[in-house]
């Protein structure tokens, strides 16, 4: 798996899209398409859509919100050229009234008419102005997925959408902490600045080498853990709200829009003809 990450990371985010199109790549996108937005993503019948979108729109830390498409359309035509929710994902996760069901990794055959597909941007994006900065990221050098953690921080509901905020950890060098506020702080879509960063336990988090989802990352004598807001909050938000049937992302396994990561608004330039 490795050779076929360091061959997906030299290309261009169409060319990524295509790759796990085919089913050649299932695995997670930290570090690819470098310059470009990463989204997670949700899937939801179109009568649960409103209160969703009112869902992100009170809590835009943890869902940026950065495309909606038409109802019962996959092609997320404002986020690039041929992007369709439907293959372009490495891997997705199904829910049944609120609970996990399983994994996949195209959902074409579960797709129906009435569904209206989200896309919140993602902490992945502002890693690579961190990495030109020169932070060391351990996820990405070691090939894993970022932890993240169910926190005590809790969302705004709207409707049947409720829960705690979900936040990704990264450890970065004491001394360094405010550089990376600044950093990350210019990238709205991605979640901006950190939520919390110290002590784990004021967040409500017991043990940071114990993630709800990703994998553990080490903390240094000299790091310091800090926490962004996370797009797997809707996630829970979707556990809570019991829908009968959701599909989101894999944590950590996002879409790759073609979407400059600077960009204040995702506009792509498209002929919808």
């Amino acid at each position: 798996m490795q050779d076929i990450y360091e061959d997906i990371l030299r290309l261009a985010a169409g060319k990524i899209r295509q790759r796990i199109r085919a089913g050649d790549y299932a695995s997670h996108t930290a570090g690819l398409g470098k310059g470009k937005l990463q989204a997670n993503i949700a899937v939801m019948p179109e009568r649960y859509a409103l209160d969703f979108m009112r869902f992100c729109q009170r809590n835009p830390k943890p869902c940026p919100l950065v495309g909606v498409s038409d109802s019962g359309n996959p092609n997320m035509f404002t986020l690039g050229q041929d992007v369709d929710i439907r293959t372009d994902v490495p891997s997705y996760f199904l829910y049944e009234h609120g609970t996990f069901s399983r994994e996949i990794h195209d959902i074409t055959t579960l797709w129906q008419s009435d569904f209206v597909a989200f896309a919140l941007g993602c902490s992945f994006t502002f890693e690579h102005a961190l990495m030109r900065a020169g932070f060391s990221l351990w996820h990405i050098e070691n090939d894993k997925t970022v932890p993240m953690f169910r926190s005590n921080i809790e969302t705004v509901a709207a409707g049947p959408f409720s829960g705690p905020m979900v936040v990704s950890m990264r450890a970065i060098n004491k001394s360094r902490i405010q550089e990376v506020i600044a950093i990350s702080r210019k990238f709205p879509l991605a979640h901006g600045a950190p939520v919390h960063w110290g002590d784990p336990s004021e967040i409500g988090i017991k043990n940071i080498d114990t993630p709800d989802w990703g994998d553990a990352s080490p903390v240094t004598d000299d790091q310091v853990p800090v926490f962004w807001a996370c797009g797997v909050t809707p996630q829970v938000a979707i556990e809570q709200a019991r829908l009968p049937i959701c599909i989101t992302h894999k944590p950590g396994y996002m879409l790759i829009t073609d979407v400059d990561d600077d960009a204040e608004i995702p506009v792509i330039a498209h002929s919808n003809s």
